[in-house]
């Protein structure tokens, strides 16, 4: 598993097919990955675990595909 504190704020998250899914707002605790609102029609934060993170180096790679991660992200206000 991918340790939380390799994600820092304003990362970008890439699904596994190299669709951008947002942008790292911050971690929530240190299994999920809080995205930044900016981009999303709904207003909200969408939430995805980490151990969806295939590894990270300038951006957050996902295993699922953006499909998947969209389908199945939590959202919060």
């Amino acid at each position: 598993m991918i340790s939380a504190d390799k994600i820092a704020e304003h990362m970008e998250v890439i699904a596994a097919d190299g669709i951008h899914v947002g942008t790292v707002d911050h971690m929530d605790g240190e299994s999920r990955i809080k995205l930044t609102k900016n981009g999303f029609d709904d207003g909200r934060h969408h939430l995805i675990p980490i151990d969806w993170v295939d590894h990270v180096d300038a951006h957050v790679h996902l295993t699922k595909n953006s499909d998947y991660v969209r389908s199945q992200w939590s959202s919060i206000n």
